[in-house]
């Protein structure tokens, strides 16, 4: 996560946080007395022009409250956040009280909390009862409660969660058909499309406000699948969980965080893409969980240079920059180095499309894999394995830590020393270890442009493994003369490694 995001910090919108009996909020219900029992079809309208009253009285009837029971820890205080001291939660879900000023309500000292309540939203997909909301939502709940439009109050039992899509699906038992709304297709969404965003902020009633798509893509470092939709439509705590729809009253996303420096909406909403969370949804309701598919290797974006470096026409795919040892893709051959163009049929655009692809493949699956290495097209055909939490599907790697590289050339402006058995002693290495030690960068040179540090070591030169200063040096010094732009390296430090393309141009 950027610093701007870790200062202001990403919250996610629970509502209420956690209110501690015999404090319990009441909620406000929706006027109206009639549900019904299937969705109105809406025409696309365009505000300030048209109205989007026809899309709210069609879906607001299938937008619910969700309230979830929590046992307190014993000893909590009543004037004291139970997210304060450390928590995980602190960076990102950060919860209501406290970031908006409201004091925590108190509890005499004589008594223990017995129980905490948190409030959420969600909206019905199924005329039967089918609920889908956010995983952190219902998160650690002992007891699930959703409100309908019209203030019924259903018991709600938990079909299936999946924290890594922060998504979760609830089931209530109705006597009668419950109102829906229809999946639309986030991907179809474009910078500047309005939305409307449906919830519960602060437990004050289902509440709609309208905005635009701000943009696509966004990554806040809060899971391996981030790509939210950015929205100015504001949203509060208690949101999540809820809708957020298109000008046709389609669900292209679902309301689940908020960048806010005071708890409260600025302008700067995330929801997670229908498209997304439609096929995650499918799974819970078939299987309860979800199963994702493990390749096993650590990748980087491929950048302008390193596309020049290893003879790509443009910059596309997921660099191999480590391949776990023991893992599926170890077993299939794939080696550090490799560029991953393409799995199961799909073309690879960068990292994230592999891990998604990968994790959307079911465990025990045979799959191909086109990779380009040392400028040849090469297929591999990889037996996918089942990702656990300690595991990483196809991990990123974003350099952070890691070097940029150089060389022994005056060009790039390194200077390069052999590992030496006193240079070994001294560094700590491996027995094993190959390659070649940097010993000093020049600041006005490409190299340390590219994050070298002295310390660093080069194992690789243009997916050549180097065992010497004087290799790295004739390795670079190929490249220039092959008329390749920039050159690529693979440094190892503080146990970890990356690939930097150097460019030579800039020597």
């Amino acid at each position: 996560m950027s610093d701007i995001i870790r200062r202001h910090r990403v919250a996610a919108l629970l509502g209420a946080a956690l209110i501690i009996s015999p404090f319990v909020m009441s909620f406000a219900q929706s006027e109206g007395n009639t549900v019904p029992t299937t969705q109105t079809p809406v025409a696309g309208l365009t505000a300030p022009n048209g109205s989007f009253a026809p899309i709210v009285a069609a879906d607001k009837p299938a937008v619910v409250t969700i309230t979830t029971v929590m046992k307190a820890e014993p000893g909590t205080t009543s004037d004291a956040s139970p997210f304060d001291g450390g928590s995980p939660f602190d960076d990102y879900f950060r919860q209501f009280f406290g970031d908006q000023g409201m004091p925590m309500p108190k509890t005499p000292p004589q008594q223990q909390p017995q129980r905490a309540e948190a409030l959420g939203s969600g909206f019905i997909v199924g005329a039967d009862g089918i609920i889908v909301t956010n995983n952190h939502v219902i998160d650690g709940a002992s007891s699930i409660k959703v409100a309908l439009d019209d203030g019924t109050e259903l018991p709600a039992k938990l079909v299936g969660r999946d924290a890594k899509n922060d998504l979760a699906v609830l089931k209530v038992k109705s006597d009668k058909p419950l109102p829906t709304v229809k999946w639309g297709d986030s991907d179809k969404l474009m910078p500047g499309d309005q939305v409307l965003a449906f919830g519960n902020p602060f437990g004050i009633g289902t509440t709609v406000t309208a905005g635009i798509v701000s943009a696509r893509g966004r990554d806040l470092h809060s899971g391996p699948f981030d790509d939210f939709i950015q929205i100015d439509a504001p949203i509060n705590h208690g949101n999540s969980g809820g809708p957020l729809v298109d000008v046709n009253g389609n669900v292209v996303g679902i309301n689940a965080a908020i960048y806010s420096p005071n708890g409260g909406s600025v302008g700067v909403g995330f929801a997670i893409p229908s498209d997304q969370a439609q096929k995650v949804v499918a799974k819970l309701m078939k299987d309860g969980s979800i199963q994702y598919g493990y390749l096993g290797v650590e990748i980087q974006p491929v950048t302008a240079d390193v596309a020049s470096a290893i003879g790509l026409d443009h910059p596309a795919g997921a660099l191999v920059s480590r391949v776990n040892d023991g893992s599926p893709a170890a077993r299939a051959g794939v080696e550090a180095g490799d560029v991953i163009t393409s799995f199961a049929g799909q073309d690879v655009k960068d990292p994230k499309d592999l891990s998604r692809a990968v994790a959307d493949v079911t465990p025990g699956a045979r799959e191909t894999l086109s990779i380009w290495r040392k400028g040849k097209a090469v297929d591999i055909s990889v037996d996918i394995g089942r990702n656990t939490d300690d595991v990483k599907t196809a991990s990123l790697d974003d350099g952070s830590g890691a070097p940029g590289v150089g060389q022994g050339s005056p060009a790039i402006g390194l200077g390069l020393m052999d590992i030496t058995p006193d240079i070994r002693e001294q560094m700590n290495l491996a027995h094993n270890q190959r390659g070649a030690v940097v010993a000093s960068v020049n600041p006005d040179k490409a190299a340390a442009a590219s994050g070298i540090q002295a310390g660093d070591i080069i194992v690789a030169v243009n997916q050549m493994p180097v065992k010497s200063a004087r290799q790295v040096t004739q390795a670079i010094a190929q490249a220039g003369k092959s008329g390749r732009k920039s050159v690529l390296l693979l440094v190892e430090r503080d146990g970890g490694q990356i690939y930097v393309a150097v460019p030579l141009a800039n020597g």
